[in-house]
């Protein structure tokens, strides 16, 4: 099996990772287009030199890596993608050939967070907008993709995981609530700027409080992301 998760930056996608990163019958891949997508943008990013050079600026390489053989010889293969990285002219027919998975995160909550890394993103930096094209994208394709909020995770993580598995065939296992500090062996190079947090966690993150006060430029940057988000929400797993 080969699942591929789709999000924006923020969305709870790295804990998603070591997630199935925990299970023994499970590789994983760290945005994988990462590299091809700021080789084709020439878009600026923190340590873009770095992700550049470690990674694989030829999107048609890395498409026919999502759908080759899987590392380590493990039974499943589990890839983080970044929903913004997809740009005009990547392959997507690969995505026939894999379970695709849409998490999302309300867009106060992304902004909030992104901006405490990265200043001033704009929709398209967030995601929000290509998360819901590749989303219809699945199904005109014949598929049927999963969506799942990261809320619900956070607030029962071993619930909503046990849901995952059990629609896209897989059994759940209680490894995936727990993985160690200090990162994994897959982080991309990118990881000493983003991922501090998940660092420094050992399991999901309790229940979210209150959605967070925004500058009013960040408050016009989250509502141009609501009407995608709530198209997507509005096919979200529950229990």
């Amino acid at each position: 099996m080969r699942i591929a998760m789709w999000s924006g930056p923020r969305n709870l996608s790295t804990a998603m990772m070591y997630s199935f990163g925990s299970r023994q019958d499970f590789a994983v891949w760290d945005e994988p287009y990462y590299a091809a997508y700021l080789a084709a943008t020439g878009l600026k990013h923190p340590m873009g030199d770095a992700i550049i050079a470690t990674g694989d600026v030829r999107a048609e390489h890395v498409s026919e890596r999502c759908i080759g053989l899987v590392p380590d010889g493990k039974p499943h293969f589990y890839q983080k993608h970044m929903t913004h990285h997809m740009v005009e002219g990547f392959d997507r027919g690969w995505m026939k050939n894999v379970v695709n998975v849409f998490l999302i995160r309300h867009p106060a909550r992304v902004v909030a967070s992104y901006v405490a890394k990265r200043e001033n993103p704009t929709l398209d930096d967030i995601g929000f907008r290509q998360q819901a094209e590749l989303y219809d994208e699945v199904r005109d394709m014949g598929g049927t993709p999963l969506v799942i909020d990261s809320h619900d995770i956070r607030e029962n993580p071993k619930g909503m995981l046990s849901k995952l598995c059990e629609l896209i065939g897989l059994n759940f296992d209680p490894a995936m609530l727990s993985w160690p500090a200090g990162g994994h062996r897959e982080d991309g190079v990118w990881a000493k700027h983003w991922y501090g947090a998940v660092h420094r966690s050992t399991g999901f993150a309790g229940a979210e409080g209150p959605l967070p006060r925004l500058s009013p430029d960040y408050e016009a940057v989250a509502q141009e992301a609501m009407p995608f988000y709530v198209k997507l929400s509005l096919e979200k797993l529950s229990l």
